[in-house]
């Protein structure tokens, strides 16, 4: 059924139990052809790349939920489900260390997987400005404590990338098939691979080279005369990748032989086909961190590390979009400021991924094994079993899709410098930005109110903040009345829940709000202890803005 202009589709299935869940009823290609369709009909022209010269990334968020009054007391009873866009991005680039701002009011990263995730967390903040306001519209409901909310029932989150993830999702087997070969790739790729992957996807013309037939890399990888280039075990045409990009033929789904980590050391897939190399990423393994080998082939990277993403000559302190979604898959979506106001964390129930080079396992390991053994977690918190797909739609706009348009015409490709942001909510739904800031803002612009992105950390602490004085203090949530404590030199004792309680001065700065959520900074401290010891941390005087 096709989806209307709003980018809402109505669904219809024949469950095969009665008690089969509404968040399943739905395919990976449903969610990206949805997704698409967003893409071209609600996303303006500004901010998309320049046609036949630029490719960019896309990721959302897709709200499932069944309609409501349903009876399905039959296996043969019709079950609708509503899918809807409510957050996207597009992006490819994240701006260095030395760009990074104290007053928050500039994108880190803006890769397409983080833009997304920053404007779902804008469109909770509307859905909990509309519960507080008691509107039946919100996705929201009351919880069971004051001041506390909680997702209406059988409502669902899914996670849409047109890639797989930067950083370890993206360390992919790349076998070895008569039928089935690989392409050559340049010269100074197999050299340094961080130059076609890395966090700004730009590199410098003399990096830019023509592929070189004589290099032993392109013999080794060199298609068999008898082979036709694009004939693929599926019959299709896909797109190799180096991480987070797109560029040339790809394999099939990895994730179809079950190769597991262990296997990129003996070389072998359980098919008996040869493992000849990986898709590597140019996420840099962080400081503490064991690093990878460098070996040529198979073994080059060390799987289940922790990334940074890499800059254009500048470092960044941005983790990898791998990194970032396993967190969130433990943290929740919301942050530690939302959390103040819910009952329970916002978890993806799923992660869609587009047509592009995809491994099952490695995703697994990325986005959950990792975290696998996390204990002591606070109440509502834990690993989640989200589901991983992939789908077999290709993004109209990416690097492989371009490549196949144009493969005879001149120039090289470039990633778009745009960033596009796309919230449901009622005012100023779109935010175009370029090197952190709105597109179009100059030097002598930069710190005004006009010049922040309004899903900058400080545009969101500010609408939060709009929340907070929405509501009447005593509604506001236990986290942001009380802090628990011991006595001493704090005031105004009070006796609650069993506990003694401390009325704490007036909450100011972005960093005092993000450490008065109790449980979220709890879970985050337990996460860090047993996996994520070395991730990178802004300082604290970067969060000090009000």
């Amino acid at each position: 059924m096709p989806n209307g202009p709003t980018s809402l589709g109505i669904f219809v299935y024949r469950p095969s139990m009665v008690s089969a869940p509404a968040q399943t009823m739905w395919t990976p290609d449903e969610i990206a052809s949805l997704c698409y369709e967003h893409y071209r009909i609600r996303l303006p022209k500004q901010g998309k790349p320049e046609p036949n010269r630029e490719w960019t990334l896309l990721a959302a968020v897709v709200k499932i939920q069944p309609i409501t009054d349903q009876a399905c007391d039959c296996p043969d009873k019709q079950v609708q489900v509503t899918k809807e866009v409510v957050s996207m991005g597009t992006g490819t680039k994240c701006i260095g260390q030395s760009k990074m701002r104290k007053s928050g009011d500039i994108l880190n990263d803006s890769h397409a997987e983080v833009i997304a995730r920053r404007s779902f967390q804008r469109y909770l903040l509307h859905q909990l400005y509309l519960a507080a306001a008691l509107e039946e519209s919100s996705i929201f409901v009351p919880g069971t404590q004051r001041g506390l909310w909680k997702l209406k029932p059988d409502l669902s989150f899914v996670f849409f990338s047109s890639h797989t993830p930067c950083g370890d999702a993206s360390i992919i087997p790349m076998l070895e098939f008569e039928d089935q070969p690989c392409c050559p790739v340049s010269e100074d790729w197999a050299h340094n691979p961080a130059v076609e992957a890395s966090g700004n996807l730009e590199a410098t013309e003399d990096k830019r080279k023509c592929e070189n037939p004589d290099s032993p890399v392109a013999k080794k990888m060199r298609l068999e005369p008898r082979t036709p280039a694009r004939k693929i075990a599926n019959g299709e045409a896909h797109c190799q990748s180096f991480g987070n990009q797109e560029s040339g033929p790809v394999p099939p789904k990895v994730g179809s032989s079950n190769l597991i980590s262990e296997e990129l050391a003996t070389g072998l897939a359980p098919s008996g086909a040869k493992v000849v190399d990986v898709y590597r990423t140019g996420a840099k393994c962080v400081p503490g961190e064991a690093g990878d080998s460098g070996k040529p082939g198979a073994e080059y990277h060390r799987v289940g590390l922790l990334r940074v993403k890499p800059g254009r000559g500048d470092r960044t302190c941005s983790m990898s979009c791998s990194d970032k979604l396993a967190r969130w898959n433990i943290l929740g979506c919301q942050g530690s400021l939302l959390m103040h106001f819910l009952e329970e964390p916002i978890y993806l129930s799923a992660v869609v991924i587009g047509k592009c080079p995809y491994s099952q396992e490695a995703m697994r390991r990325a986005l959950i094994e990792r975290c696998q053994n996390i204990s002591a977690l606070p109440k509502g918190f834990g690993v989640q079993e989200v589901k991983i797909q992939q789908s077999d739609l290709l993004f109209e706009q990416s690097r492989c899709a371009l490549q196949t348009e144009r493969a005879d015409s001149p120039g090289r490709l470039v990633p778009c410098g745009a960033a596009i942001s796309w919230t449901a909510v009622p005012e100023q739904p779109l935010d175009v930005t370029a090197d952190g800031f709105p597109q179009g803002t100059t030097k002598k612009g930069i710190g005004s109110l006009q010049a922040r992105s309004r899903i900058s950390k400080v545009e969101l602490f500010r609408s939060f903040q709009k929340l907070l004085s929405s509501i009447s203090e005593d509604k506001w949530p236990d986290s942001l009345r009380f802090l628990v404590g011991h006595g001493g030199e704090l005031f105004n004792e009070k006796l609650f829940g069993g506990v003694v309680c401390i009325r704490v001065q007036k909450l100011e700065t972005y960093q005092e709000y993000k450490e008065a959520a109790s449980a979220y900074q709890e879970a985050w401290s337990a996460l860090r202890k047993h996996a994520f010891g070395s991730w990178i941390r802004n300082p604290p005087d970067y969060h000090q803005f009000k």
